[in-house]
């Protein structure tokens, strides 16, 4: 019996630091506004550190377009996805061997392919085109990340 009350004390409260957590997170979400000036500043960062910066803009475009279609906004999330594939291609294009934080780039474009192809998994039958090549596209900025990463050590 003395074991299950510290126990229990315990779980309570585990669950709500978790939801203090997740409230937390659900204020620092990006917005529109929060993107166009990441795009702005990854447009006119040094060549060296637009990787990272692009790597960042579209982990935080995936989050925004994943977020537009679980709230039922598909012509939003769509658009979102097609900037993705734009920018995946810059990242593609500037990746050099002397990239500031680079392998930070390398994980941000894993995880952000790892939100895609969970987003593959949830979306509609006529979406899942659109998702599936941005996960394409973003694979292969991410496997030319990893590649770069490789050749510089």
């Amino acid at each position: 019996m003395r074991t299950v009350v510290p126990i229990a004390a315990l779980l309570v409260l585990s669950l709500n630091i978790g939801s203090v957590r997740a409230a937390s997170s659900d204020s620092s979400l990006t917005d529109q506004q929060t993107i166009e000036a990441l795009e702005a500043r990854a447009n006119q960062a040094e060549p060296r550190d637009q990787c990272f910066l692009y790597a960042q803009l579209v982990q935080q475009m995936t989050e925004l377009s994943i977020r537009q279609y679980q709230a039922g906004d598909v012509t939003k999330a769509t658009g979102l996805l097609q900037q993705i594939q734009r920018i995946a291609k810059k990242i593609h294009l500037t990746v050099t061997d002397n990239d500031k934080r680079l392998k930070n780039a390398e994980l941000m474009l894993s995880h952000t392919a790892f939100r895609l192809s969970e987003m593959v998994q949830a979306s509609n039958v006529e979406d899942r085109p659109l998702v599936e090549q941005t996960l394409s596209q973003v694979t292969d900025a991410k496997n030319a990340t990893l590649l770069q990463v490789f050749r510089s050590k």
